[in-house]
């Protein structure tokens, strides 16, 4: 999401290497994509968060193929991850022994990417009341962090996820995001 260059570069790569086989120059190494796992990649580097998508969509799909497993099951994982994450992050005795920022930082990664998860899997989402994560707390977290460090995570939440704009989403959480 905030590194729009790699699609870039990846299609500025296959134009090259397009050129260069019309030309009939030989590829320099064994280092050139073929085209079938080219078009995979460009595909996956076409979404803002691939990764996010990635895992997303593999979670779904865990979900709802695998019948004995309740979806609360994984569901309660994600809000609990969250939830762990928030009150490390709020709760001075635990922040004060977080002495190096790229651990803080992982975490508010950690946080954001479960939330969105959550999102994603759970019927209602993470900002409908019933929700077990507490959105209001998330957002409180992150809204307390420097705002450019925090900003990509923010707009993850404004745009990756599908309940926010819903109807169940209350209109305080909305006016956070915004």
């Amino acid at each position: 999401m905030t590194n729009p260059a790699m699609q870039n570069d990846f299609s500025y790569y296959r134009r090259t290497l397009s050129r260069m086989r019309i030309d009939n120059v030989p590829a320099e190494g064994e280092n050139e994509v073929n085209n079938e796992l080219a078009n995979r990649i460009s595909l996956f580097y076409a979404e803002a968060t691939p990764m996010l998508k990635t895992l997303s969509d593999a979670t779904t799909k865990f979900v709802s193929e695998i019948k004995n497993l309740p979806i609360e099951n994984t569901t309660d994982c994600l809000s609990t991850m969250a939830s762990v994450c928030r009150v490390m992050l709020e709760t001075p005795e635990y922040r004060s022994r977080f002495t190096n920022e790229e651990t803080v930082s992982f975490c508010l990664r950690v946080m954001v990417g479960v939330i969105i998860l959550y999102d994603h899997v759970h019927p209602v989402g993470a900002f409908a009341k019933t929700s077990k994560i507490d959105m209001k707390g998330c957002i409180k977290v992150l809204k307390d962090q420097p705002p450019n460090s925090v900003e990509g995570l923010l707009n993850a939440l404004r745009y990756t996820t599908k309940h926010l704009n819903d109807e169940t989403t209350s209109k305080q959480i909305r006016s956070m995001l915004q």
